[in-house]
């Protein structure tokens, strides 16, 4: 008798959506309470929304700001291994310029807020790392 061959399940994908907010060739970053590592604003999709939905819901929960999904222009989509997670487990991160009303205020689960350059990636995710990379490359943020 032959033992039958089976594959490993597909690793777990996170998928996120991520604002990409530039000022003065620096991105905007925050910082989650009792976290150490950087990650750009925005967060995992809920059941049923689309990608502006999300967009828009996350930077009023965390930056207690609104994103005007009208203006939303798809950056990127991004992948790596999810940062805290298992080997294998990767997060994709697609990325969206949109313009802002209202004044940035850390909130929910943000603890800071920071303006990083690509000398800064080594505070950041491993997605966000390549993200920081693809901006620099495009002239959008500063070494």
């Amino acid at each position: 008798m032959v033992a039958a061959v089976t594959q490993p399940p597909p690793a777990a994908t996170i998928d996120k959506i991520a604002w990409i907010h530039l000022v003065d060739d620096r991105v905007l970053s925050t910082r989650s309470i009792g976290k150490d590592v950087y990650y750009l604003p925005g967060g995992k999709r809920e059941a049923g929304e689309s990608d502006l939905d999300t967009l828009v819901r996350e930077i009023r929960e965390e930056l207690s700001a609104h994103i005007d999904p009208a203006s939303a222009v798809h950056l990127g989509t991004f992948r790596a291994q999810a940062d805290g997670h298992s080997e294998g487990v990767m997060v994709r991160m697609t990325c969206y310029t949109a313009r802002l009303s209202g004044e940035l205020a850390a909130a929910s689960e943000i603890a800071e807020m920071a303006w990083l350059t690509l000398a800064d990636s080594w505070r950041v995710s491993p997605v966000d790392k390549i993200i920081f990379r693809h901006l620099h490359e495009s002239g959008s943020l500063r070494a």
